[in-house]
């Protein structure tokens, strides 16, 4: 091996781990930012007393110690487990289905969880409702899907894709349906606001089941990775190397499913997310799935967590989310595809 190609090897690998290792510095950062901006220190004093003492009957917590682990902790890390769970299903449903255009939302699991919610909101009923009710809509959405593909017998990956887009239509018409019923004064901007995405309303008891599903997803998609390379190359290949890809398909799509619908029906619908990392981390680490995969996690959570951190500092009233993944990542994927002239692998 020549000297360049050892140079070019470990720059790679350098990348990589730094784009692995990210995700934390980021964090530990933007825990200090906002209107009430917070030192460092004191951001570690937090952290730490958070840690170590405060189970002491003793102690008693400051603005600062309230500050960062009752309201920017556990946004903090929403925000980067939802960017997670979108970049690295996005990067997961690009590979099965063989096309650089999906997201988690081809099956319509976004468009189902929004209804859900809708629904919960119109009858104005609780914030833990109206989670359950997304998380219960998006994967019903996801599963009538997959129900009424079964009807027709060729071409199934096309004809699910095709059928996805018709259940999220469907799904997103009711929404538009509540919407127009919906109380103009009081209903329909709750409707409206939370349809475009936000973390304003996170707390720690969302946390748990969040960080549950999110782990066991990203555990699976570890664990699958180099399978998707395989499916990439197509079922016959798949088939040749001892692989059944369609039922690895499936427990792609039931672990992703899952993974979106919880991510939504704590965060709202955040679009984008899911389209644009996959493309930047095959950009950077090559389209390798046991390089894309984990390489997509981290920057799916650091990307969210930058776009939540911009949401709530940039002006006095905080922004949707769904408008800051929109006005970021539409540019950030036409510059991406611009020094991408090879186009998708």
């Amino acid at each position: 091996m020549s000297r360049g190609s050892r140079r070019k090897q470990a720059v790679q690998r350098g990348l990589y781990w730094a784009l692995l290792l990210l995700p934390l510095p980021v964090a530990v950062y933007t825990i200090g930012l906002g209107r009430y901006e917070i030192p460092p220190g004191d951001v570690a004093q937090a952290l730490y007393d958070y840690a170590v003492s405060s189970h002491d009957p003793a102690f008693e917590p400051d603005i600062e110690y309230n500050l960062v682990t009752r309201i920017r902790l556990p946004r903090i890390a929403a925000a980067m487990l939802i960017g997670t769970s979108l970049a690295v299903t996005g990067a997961a449903f690009q590979g099965i289905f063989r096309n650089p255009l999906v997201d988690s939302n081809i099956l319509g699991v976004t468009s189902g969880a929004g209804f859900g919610a809708a629904l919960m909101l119109l009858l104005n009923a609780g914030m833990v409702y109206v989670q359950m009710s997304a998380f219960f809509f998006g994967l019903l959405a996801v599963m009538l899907a997959f129900l009424v593909s079964r009807l027709y017998y060729s071409a199934p990956m096309l004809v699910l894709t095709l059928v996805g887009i018709l259940v999220g239509s469907f799904f997103g018409s009711l929404t538009s349906l509540l919407k127009y019923v919906a109380d103009p004064l009081d209903t329909l901007p709750a409707i409206t606001y939370w349809l475009l995405g936000g973390l304003t309303g996170v707390t720690r008891s969302d946390i748990p089941a969040l960080l549950v599903v999110t782990l066991s997803g990203m555990v699976f998609m570890w664990m699958v990775r180099w399978r998707l390379n395989v499916l990439s190359l197509g079922d016959g290949e798949a088939q040749a190397l001892g692989l059944n890809p369609t039922r690895i398909r499936l427990l792609i799509i039931v672990v992703s499913t899952f993974m979106t619908a919880m991510a939504v029906s704590v965060g709202g619908v955040i679009g984008w997310v899911g389209l644009v990392i996959p493309h930047a981390a095959r950009t950077l680490v090559g389209p390798d799935h046991q390089r894309l995969i984990p390489v997509s996690m981290a920057m799916g959570a650091v990307f969210l967590l930058l776009i939540d951190t911009m949401s709530r500092t940039l002006w006095a009233s905080e922004v949707p989310l769904g408008v800051f993944t929109g006005i970021v990542g539409v540019p950030l994927l036409l510059v991406i595809l611009r020094v991408n002239k090879t186009g998708w692998q």
